[in-house]
């Protein structure tokens, strides 16, 4: 019974700290928003510049995804998950130490490639040491654990703006990751290592090929494509083009600069409501059913966001951005990390994970880079419908695709 409660009790702890890359992953990302105008003041720069800024972490995520799966699979998931914690260290000083727009480019760029390889390293190794019956809930952490990162980091920054630190403000609210990313960085190395990955390395080249092709095999094309699909769709929904710009949004919708960054921190405290129902739910009603509810109210809020804006009625625009991030994250954002990693077998599952989370970031840098310029050129309705669209032919994809994979052996 001890020895029980005690495996118990390791289990949610390798769980929890893993899930903190969730949190430096929701961070590191969100941060940007409470200082993107600023920066764009201090330098000057264009609305390409400043897009190329704002864009800078999301790019790097690009190139963490792309070479995360095959470092989970050569090193560890754990020695991936405490480089991640070192490059996140780093970059936040790095960040607030930033001598022009240039600089600043490259830290965030390494800071997004620790969120791209924590994206991977992360939930697959909290889908290999969960039990299957709790798999979804303990993988859904992770998602959690973002949107924790992501109001730590809004309510760091409007306390920082609170200060009145002046020019400095933007060091300030980019540094202030350092004190994370340390307890990340002490905690790691207490982690047990996947059990599934040890296995994997262990195994005689012939069981490693037996019964699995390769990765863009003609036999693992479907599964290749669901997942590259769920994450470009992911991006489609609008939810990165809201966290990253949040207070903008807020601020056409007719708040104030500091008003806006309080209703952006209660925007990303409030998405915790739908997090936690989607845990609750994941591993009862399964990952399909979930992603469809989910859906069908991101759809009713872009359009009612749309309809918002189209009539200068701000505070139905403000109210449907927050139904949005809710819908978002009991839906979306619960499943797509569960679903990724119980879609591959073993041997494959971090490259799989690695393909899928590398179009999601490819999808969230272009639009990243090129939000700006709409914004400047577009009205907003315009940029609601867009997403209300998209997001209508993903719920035809989950009705008549996606697979369900509730409960079931990762092997």
């Amino acid at each position: 019974m001890d020895k029980l409660a005690s495996a118990g009790r390791m289990l949610i702890f390798n769980v929890v700290v893993a899930a903190l890359g969730g949190f430096l992953f929701g961070y590191d990302t969100a941060v940007i928003s409470g200082c993107e105008q600023q920066i764009q003041k201090i330098f000057g720069l264009s609305g390409f510049l400043h897009g190329a800024v704002a864009s800078a972490c999301v790019w790097g995520c690009v190139a963490g995804a792309l070479l995360g799966g095959r470092l989970t699979d050569a090193v560890g998931r754990k020695a991936s998950l405490f480089s991640c914690a070192v490059m996140y260290f780093v970059t936040a000083l790095t960040s607030g130490f930033a001598f022009g727009p240039w600089d600043l480019m490259a830290s965030r760029f390494f800071g997004g490639v620790a969120v791209g390889v924590s994206s991977i390293a992360a939930p697959v190794y909290i889908a290999e040491i969960s039990p299957p019956e709790r798999r979804g809930t303990l993988g859904g952490l992770f998602q959690i654990n973002i949107i924790v990162g992501m109001i730590a980091s809004q309510l760091a920054n409007w306390g920082i703006e609170s200060l009145h630190l002046g020019d400095a403000t933007w060091r300030w609210m980019l540094g202030a990751m350092v004190v994370p990313a340390a307890v990340f960085m002490a905690l790691v190395p207490f982690i047990k290592e996947s059990e599934s990955w040890k296995r994997m390395k262990s195994a005689p080249p012939a069981m490693k090929t037996e019964r699995v092709g390769g990765l863009f095999s003609r036999q693992n094309f479907m599964l290749l494509f669901l997942a590259v699909s769920i994450s470009a769709y992911d991006q489609l929904s609008g939810i990165n083009a809201v966290m990253y710009f949040a207070v903008r949004i807020f601020q056409m919708a007719g708040c104030a600069e500091s008003t806006a960054l309080a209703v952006t921190a209660c925007m990303s405290a409030i998405s915790c409501i739908g997090t936690v129902l989607g845990l609750v739910l994941i591993d009862r009603i399964g990952r399909r059913k979930l992603i469809i509810t989910g859906l069908s109210g991101c759809v009713l809020a872009h359009f009612g966001c749309a309809a918002g804006f189209a009539s200068n009625a701000g505070f139905l625009a403000s109210a449907c951005v927050f139904v949005f991030v809710v819908f978002y994250q009991l839906g979306q954002g619960v499943v797509l990390w569960v679903f990724l990693s119980e879609l591959f077998p073993t041997r494959l599952r971090s490259q799989g994970q690695s393909t899928g989370i590398f179009v999601n970031w490819v999808c969230a840098a272009a639009l990243t880079m090129v939000l700006p310029i709409f914004f400047e050129r577009c009205p907003p309705w315009m940029i609601f419908s867009f997403f209300g669209v998209c997001l209508v032919t993903m719920i035809f994809w989950a009705v008549f695709l996606m697979p369900e994979t509730k409960g079931k052996e990762l092997e």
